[in-house]
C-alpha cells in the first residue's frame, strides 16, 4: 500500500504530562519517583491525532503516576517506513498506532511484537478485529477508533439540486457523472498528491468482487487467481473508467486531501471515493456543511448484490523492545482503550469513522448522516470486510500504480499486472505457499 523513501525526522512531538510534568529530569527512558512515562506513536491526522491525546490526557488523570508521551509520524508511505525501520532498528516507542490487517502481518509480528492473549479485554473485542491482529495463534493489537466504510462520500444537497438518487450499480453512478458535469459540478474529486487517496475505487469494490466469487480472498492469497483477472480487474478499470469519461477535478494530480473534503462540503465537487473516518475532518473543517455529507457503498454491477466493503479499526501495538515497568504501564493503558469509557473519550474527542470494534461501544445517536449511513449496510448482513483483512498479500506499490491508472499514464489492464507483480514480492517475503 504504501511506497516511499524514509522520513528520517518525526512530525511533531506532543507532550501530555501528568502530575509533576513530563521533561523535569530530561529522561524518558526511565521511571523516577515511581512514575513512568510510556510513548507512543500515532500518525499525524487530526482523526488519528486529536483521540490519541484525548485517551492519553484521560489515562493520566486516572492514573497520576503514568505519562503518557504521544509522537507523530507522517501518513501514507513515509509513515509506513518510518514504523519498520524503527523496529527493524530497536528503537520504536512502547507503543504505537498502525493498520491492522495485511500490513500488520507485513511487520513479522511474531518476531517484533508482544502477544496480548492474556490481557482481560482480549474477549471483548470483535471476532473480525482479533483475526485482524492475529499471527501464529496470538492476538497483537487492542482496537484503536472505529471501523471504517470504504465507498464514496457524496453532497446530499447537489442531488437534491440536481434531482439524482443514490445509485446502486456503476452504471446508474456514471448516469449521475454525466448529468453533474453538464450542471457544472466536479462529478468526482480526486487528490493525487496525496497518493494514497488513489486507491479507494479500486479497494471499495472487493464487496463486488466477492459478491461475483465468495471464494475470491482465499484463492488470491494461494495464489490460484490474479488482479488483472475478472473480477478483481474491475476495480482497476473502474478508476480507468473515471478518468477516461474527464468526470474527476481540473486540479485532481495536484489536489490534496483536505482540498478534496473542502470541495465535497462546498457542492464544487459531488462524490469523493474515500473512507468514513474523512466524516471526522469534515466535522472539523466545515461544520456547517457536515449534514450535507452523506455515503454510500461503491456500486458494483447487480443491484440486488449492492454491499459494502468495511475496514477493521487500527490497532495499538507494542514491541518487544517494551519490558518492566514501562510494559505493564502499557498494557495498562491498553485496558484503559478496550473500555467503553476508553471509546467514549475517543467519541468526543473526533467524530467516529463507523461502529467500534470492543463488545458495549455504541456510537451516539448524534452521528453525522454520513456515519449513519453505514448502519444499513451492517444491519442487512451486505458487508464484506476489506481484502487487506481477507488476506496477508498487498503490494507496497498500489499507491503509486493508482494514480497513473487514475491519471490515464496507465491501462487499467497495465496497472493490474503490475501490482501483480509487487504483489509476488511481498507474499514471498512472508513465505505463503504458491508463491
Amino acid at each position: 500500500m504504501r511506497f516511499h523513501r524514509l522520513v528520517v525526522a518525526l512530525v511533531g512531538t506532543v507532550v501530555l504530562a501528568g502530575c509533576g510534568g513530563l521533561g523535569e529530569t530530561g529522561d524518558d527512558s526511565a521511571s523516577e519517583g515511581g512514575k513512568v512515562t510510556i510513548s507512543w506513536l500515532v500518525d499525524n491526522s487530526e482523526q488519528t491525532l486529536k483521540p490519541a491525546e484525548a485517551l492519553a490526557a484521560a489515562f493520566t488523570a486516572k492514573n497520576p503516576d503514568i505519562t503518557v508521551k504521544v509522537e507523530t509520524r507522517p501518513q501514507g508511505g513515509d509513515g509506513d517506513n518510518v514504523v519498520k525501520t524503527r523496529l527493524a532498528t530497536g528503537e520504536m516507542t512502547d507503543m504505537f498506532m498502525y493498520n491492522s490487517g495485511s500490513l500488520f502481518q507485513a511487520l513479522s509480528p511474531e518476531k517484533n511484537l508482544v502477544p496480548l492473549n492474556d490481557q482481560p479485554w482480549a474477549n471483548e473485542v470483535a471476532d473480525a478485529f482479533k483475526l485482524a491482529v492475529s499471527a501464529g495463534g496470538n492476538i497483537y493489537g487492542t482496537p484503536f477508533g472505529g471501523s471504517i466504510g470504504g465507498g464514496v462520500l457524496y453532497n446530499k444537497k447537489v442531488y437534491e439540486e440536481n434531482g439524482l438518487e443514490v445509485p446502486k450499480t456503476w452504471d446508474e453512478f456514471m448516469a449521475n457523472n454525466a448529468k453533474l458535469k453538464t450542471a457544472g459540478v466536479d462529478p468526482v474529486i480526486q487528490t493525487y498528491q496525496e497518493t494514497w487517496t488513489s486507491q479507494l475505487l479500486v479497494l471499495a469494490n472487493h464487496h463486488n468482487v466477492a459478491s461475483t466469487d465468495p471464494g475470491w480472498a482465499d484463492k488470491y492469497t494461494k495464489n490460484q487467481v490474479k488482479m488483472a483477472q475478472d473480477p478483481g480487474l474491475e476495480g482497476f478499470r473502474r478508476l480507468e473508467a473515471v478518468h477516461k469519461a474527464g468526470f474527476e477535478n481540473k486540479d485532481y494530480r495536484s489536489a490534496k486531501f483536505d482540498e478534496g473534503l473542502k470541495l465535497l462540503a462546498e457542492g464544487k465537487g459531488a462524490h469523493y471515493p474515500m473512507l468514513t473516518f474523512a466524516v471526522g475532518a469534515i466535522a472539523t473543517a466545515s461544520p456547517q456543511q457536515l449534514d450535507d455529507i452523506g455515503f454510500f457503498a461503491q456500486p458494483g454491477n447487480d443491484a440486488a448484490k449492492n454491499g459494502l466493503t468495511l475496514w477493521i479499526s487500527g490497532a495499538i501495538y507494542v514491541p518487544k523492545t517494551t519490558e518492566g515497568a514501562k510494559l505493564d504501564a502499557v498494557k495498562k493503558f491498553l485496558a484503559f482503550v478496550a473500555t467503553k469509557e476508553g471509546c467514549d473519550v475517543q467519541t468526543k474527542a473526533f467524530t467516529p469513522s463507523g461502529p467500534y470494534m470492543v463488545n458495549g461501544c455504541t456510537l451516539p445517536d448524534d452521528v453525522p448522516p454520513a456515519i449513519r449511513d453505514i448502519q444499513p449496510y451492517l444491519d442487512n448482513g451486505n458487508v464484506t470486510p476489506a481484502l487487506e483483512f481477507l488476506s496477508p498479500v498487498k503490494g507496497p506499490a498500489l499507491e503509486q500504480i493508482t494514480v497513473e491508472v487514475g491519471s490515464g499514464l496507465r491501462s487499467a489492464k497495465s496497472g493490474a499486472e503490475l501490482y501483480d507483480q509487487d504483489v509476488e514480492k511481498q507474499a514471498q517475503q512472508l513465505g505463503l505457499e504458491g508463491w
